[in-house]
């Protein structure tokens, strides 16, 4: 019995990685910063290729339907070795979900389109 109540506090006190890119993100986005995958990575200790795809699933209504704003940093800004080819900076913002009046897909359901908030 002591077992399992163990491993269920260890499976409610570990987070996944993409609620915790979430909030390194959101945080950066109170703070009007731009991050690259680089950055991200030093933050978080996750790998580029991972958090690229975390990025994509909160892109997703079901991981929130946040924009994943994406551009090219300036040269003047690049740091450390991170000299060759474009590389990208990321930032998080708010995307709020309405249903229009009427609209149907395919499928037969209403459609929901995604506004972007002024966050």
């Amino acid at each position: 019995m002591r077992k399992i109540r163990r491993r269920e506090l260890l499976r409610i006190a570990r987070r996944r990685q993409r609620d915790v890119l979430c909030d390194v993100m959101l945080s950066a986005r109170q703070c009007e910063t731009w991050l690259t995958l680089d950055e991200l990575s030093k933050l978080t200790h996750y790998p580029p290729a991972s958090i690229s795809a975390q990025l994509r699933h909160l892109r997703k209504p079901e991981f929130g339907g946040y924009a994943v704003e994406k551009r090219q940093r300036e040269t003047g800004r690049i740091l450390r070795g991170e000299d060759f080819g474009t590389v990208w900076e990321y930032q998080l913002k708010h995307a709020v979900r309405r249903k229009f009046a009427g609209a149907e897909s395919q499928s037969g359901g209403r459609k929901l389109a995604l506004q972007r908030a002024a966050c």
